[in-house]
């Protein structure tokens, strides 16, 4: 990574949250207390509770259906789709996150966050109540859809409430709301399998919305709601970029399910596919973003990278161990458990003001770590390898993804000027959810061509 500078015209003062009597001097200090606070004084508490909130829910929801998929996969005869039940959620958050990008800009984010939320819970209903596997899969792809609306709403509220000096703190705050549903929710999930079936732990989760919408929603509309410049008439919705999103989501689907085919025929979806993508990469993604260009581009490359290659080796590692090494789907769980502890650990880690100017050695060093547990993980195919290495290698491998992961997001808000905030937020989780689908479409085709559902099929019939 290069230097990066702030972008010019950016600064504190445009990105405080508008006056209130919650900013009024400190009877000892002509400081407004909005200045000196952290994300947890009287300014930002409620809004903080409430985002994190939000955070919460995704994390309990990502840990406790990764448990439980293995179980429905088998249960709906899918497991040669098993992929699928994951990109699809990737998949169509790539359209939701440009839309919600536009429509944070021009409106804030309070609608596209309220309007994700609503989907996601109807995506895991949909899910819950699936009888085949590809009613459980259109599930996944109501969720992603608001998946996608919430993320880039968050980070919308995140650049326009908070000043720069805290950004990194609420960003670490996000990444430890994960650490009690890393450890809860692979034991709930997985008790509630065992013992209730599959099916609760996705119609049980949406109860927790409730959560998220009571707290968070009006901390919002008092800090982050509206256009980000009131005074200036919003711009008319970019039907360019609408129409590149839809044609990134399409692309990106084509490929997954001629990866699934393996056959001669599948060559066809997989042009088409390829001929939707390269344009809307292009339009989509800031320019010089694939040959690591400075500043903004190389920083939507570097996450797409980190976040794609991690979480496509994360969704096999349940499976493999249900499938061939014999552990429950709790255990299975349990081993990846220890990775929201040290996730948590290493955003915190980059969050310190003294780390600042080491923030590309933050980088490169968690990525270092990343590599490194993903080259490990494969070794507990072999008898002889304990399974417990997996919990080791990615415990490390989740602490380099927490340096990673919020330093490319407090660098990403460093470089955008408060109005263009949402749209490159867009970019960035394109950059996340395209390379996720890519990889998972990958690691799905080596899947079907090695056998990996004839293995799920005599696993199933083991149990």
């Amino acid at each position: 990574m290069t230097a990066l500078e702030p972008r010019d015209g950016t600064d504190a003062a445009r990105l405080t949250p508008p006056a209130t009597d919650d900013h009024s001097p400190d009877p000892l200090s002509d400081v407004p207390l909005a200045a000196v606070e952290g994300v947890l004084g009287r300014t930002y508490r409620a809004l903080s509770i409430g985002i994190v909130s939000v955070v919460f829910l995704i994390a309990f929801e990502a840990t406790a259906v990764g448990t439980a998929m293995p179980v429905a996969a088998r249960e709906l005869n899918g497991i040669p789709l098993y992929a699928f039940a994951f990109s699809a959620y990737f998949t169509t958050s790539l359209f939701a996150m440009v839309l919600s990008g536009q429509w944070a800009d021009r409106r804030g984010p309070l609608q596209p966050l309220a309007t994700g939320i609503t989907a996601f819970g109807v995506g895991l209903l949909l899910s819950g109540a699936a009888t085949s596997m590809w009613i459980f899969i259109a599930g996944r792809a109501v969720q992603g859809l608001g998946g996608g609306l919430v993320i880039v709403a968050l980070y919308v509220v995140i650049g326009r409430a908070y000043p720069e000096r805290i950004r990194p703190a609420i960003l670490a705050a996000f990444a430890a709301s994960w650490v009690i549903p890393s450890v809860v929710g692979p034991l709930a999930s997985g008790t509630v399998t065992e013992q209730l079936g599959w099916r609760w732990v996705f119609v049980g989760i949406p109860v927790l919305i409730v959560i998220p919408l009571a707290l968070a929603l009006p901390a919002i509309r008092r800090t982050a709601s509206g256009p980000a410049d009131p005074a200036t008439a919003a711009e008319p919705y970019d039907r360019r970029r609408i129409r590149l999103a839809l044609g990134i989501s399409a692309g990106a689907g084509l490929l997954q399910y001629a990866g699934q085919e393996l056959n001669w025929l599948a060559l066809l979806p997989a042009a088409v596919g390829i001929a939707l993508l390269v344009p809307a990469v292009r339009g989509l993604l800031p320019t010089g973003t694939v040959r690591a260009g400075r500043g903004l581009p190389s920083v939507v490359l570097l996450r797409g990278i980190a976040a794609g290659s991690f979480i496509a080796a994360e969704s096999f590692v349940p499976l493999m161990l249900v499938t061939q090494r014999g552990l429950s789907p709790t255990m299975a769980g349990l081993s990846l458990a220890v990775g929201g502890a040290t996730w948590a650990l290493g955003s915190f880690v980059q969050s310190r003001p003294r780390m600042e100017a080491h923030r590309e050695r933050l980088m490169v060093t968690g990525m270092l770590l990343v590599a490194a547990s993903i080259a490990v993980a494969p070794s507990v195919l072999i008898e002889g390898v304990p399974v417990w290495t997996v919990a080791v290698a990615w415990a490390f491998g989740c602490f380099g993804m927490g340096m990673v992961i919020a330093s490319t997001s407090v660098l990403l808000l460093k470089l955008s000027a408060p109005e263009e905030a949402g749209s490159n937020s867009a970019a960035l989780q394109i950059s996340d959810g395209l390379s996720n689908v890519l990889l998972l479409a990958s690691g799905a085709a080596a899947f079907a061509a090695l056998g990996g559902g004839a293995v799920g099929a005599a696993a199933h019939g083991a149990v």
